[in-house]
C-alpha cells in the first residue's frame, strides 16, 4: 500500500466514523466521548458495558446505534427472575413431531442487555458462551450467531439496591467499560426539550454490517512499532502485584490484576484512535487514550481500596505516571 492509498484509507474511516457520530448526535445529547468509545469499540469488534445510573440515556444510546448501523436489534430487560433459556432460546415441541429450536433474543446483530447486573449469576452465564465465541449451544446442538455480533450492556453502579456483581470472566469479555456521568446543566436542558418535544429526529441509516466490517478490517492493518507494543504490554504486566515493578498503589490496593485480553483491548483500540487522529501508525498517545476504558473494569480492588475511596483509574495513573 503507497503512500496515497494509505491517505484515502485513513479519511475514508474517518468520515464514515463522523458520519455515524453525526446520526447518533441527533437523539444523544452530550456524552461525545461516550459515543465515539462505544462506536470504536463496536467497529473493533467488541462488547461493551456502559454503567451509570437510570435516566441517563444509555438505552437510548445502544437504540440509536443499532438503527444508525442498520443492524437487527434486540433489547433484552434482565430481572432476578429471567432465566438463560429466555436468552438464548430453548427446544420446543414442534407441531410436525418431535422439536425444533426456539431462537431467544440474543439471535441478533446488536443485544442490548438492559440492566445486566439485576440478573443472577446463572442468567448473567448464559452470555459467555455468546459474548466470546459468538456462538449458542443447546444440548448438543452448536448455533452460530448473526454476523457482526455485539453485546451492549447496561449496568446500574453495584451499591445499588438489587442488583449481582458480574462475574470476573463475563467482565473480562467486555473490550471496554465506561461511565456514563450525569449531564451538565445546559445538556440536561436541551435534553428535555428533545425529548418533550412534538417529534423528535429522524434517524437515518449510514452503516451496514459490511460497512463496519470493512472498518474493522481496516483498523486491524494500521501498524504499530514495537516500542509502542511493548510500552502497552508493559502497563497490564504491572497491573500485578507480584509484578516487581508494580507501583506502589498496585501492591497496595490490587488484588490481581488484567488478563491477556487487557492488552489485545488497548492495541486494537488503539489502532481506531490512531485512525481518527489522521494517522496510520499507533502511537503512545493512543495506547494511554486506551488504557482507562480497556483495564478499569480487569482491576480488581481489594477492602483497603474500596474503604479509602480508591478506584482503578487512580490506580492506573499511578502505573502510567
Amino acid at each position: 500500500m503507497d503512500l496515497n492509498e494509505r491517505n484515502i484509507q485513513v479519511e475514508s474511516f474517518k468520515e464514515d466514523f463522523d458520519k455515524i457520530g453525526t446520526e447518533v448526535s441527533k437523539a444523544i445529547v452530550g456524552q461525545k466521548q461516550i459515543v465515539e468509545n462505544v462506536t470504536a469499540a463496536i467497529i473493533a469488534g467488541g462488547n461493551v458495558l456502559l454503567e451509570g445510573l437510570p435516566g441517563l440515556g444509555k438505552t437510548r444510546l445502544v437504540k440509536t446505534l443499532g438503527s444508525v448501523l442498520d443492524l437487527s436489534f434486540s433489547r433484552i430487560q434482565f430481572t432476578p427472575d429471567l432465566m438463560p433459556a429466555d436468552v438464548t432460546g430453548t427446544d420446543i415441541i414442534s407441531p410436525a413431531g418431535g422439536f425444533e429450536f426456539q431462537k431467544g433474543p440474543i439471535f441478533s446483530n446488536i443485544v442490548l442487555a438492559d440492566e445486566i447486573n439485576r440478573a443472577t449469576p446463572k442468567t448473567q452465564s448464559a452470555l459467555l458462551e455468546a459474548m466470546q465465541e459468538k456462538t449458542v449451544t443447546i444440548g448438543k446442538v452448536t448455533y452460530e450467531l448473526p454476523k457482526p455480533f455485539f453485546v451492549l450492556a447496561t449496568q446500574n453502579p453495584i451499591e445499588m439496591e438489587g442488583t449481582y456483581p458480574l462475574p470476573e470472566a463475563q467482565m473480562d469479555r467486555f473490550i471496554i467499560k465506561l461511565n456514563v456521568d450525569f449531564p451538565s446543566k445546559d445538556e440536561l436542558k436541551d435534553i428535555v426539550l428533545m425529548t418533550t418535544a412534538a417529534g423528535e429526529a429522524k434517524i437515518e441509516s449510514v452503516a451496514d454490517a459490511q460497512k463496519i466490517t470493512k472498518m474493522g478490517e481496516a483498523a486491524k492493518a494500521v501498524p504499530i512499532a514495537v516500542p509502542v507494543l511493548e510500552y502497552a504490554i508493559d502497563i497490564v504486566a504491572k497491573t500485578h502485584p507480584n509484578n516487581p515493578e508494580a507501583s506502589d498503589a498496585v501492591k497496595k490496593y490490587v488484588v490481581y490484576g488484567s488478563s491477556p485480553r487487557g492488552a489485545q483491548a488497548i492495541i486494537t483500540m488503539a489502532r481506531i484512535y490512531a485512525l481518527l487522529d489522521s494517522r496510520f501508525n499507533v502511537a503512545y498517545d493512543d495506547i494511554n487514550k486506551a488504557v482507562f476504558a480497556a483495564l478499569g473494569h480487569r482491576l480488581f480492588l481489594n477492602f483497603e481500596a474500596i474503604a479509602e475511596g480508591i478506584s482503578s483509574e487512580a490506580v492506573l495513573r499511578s502505573i502510567i505516571n
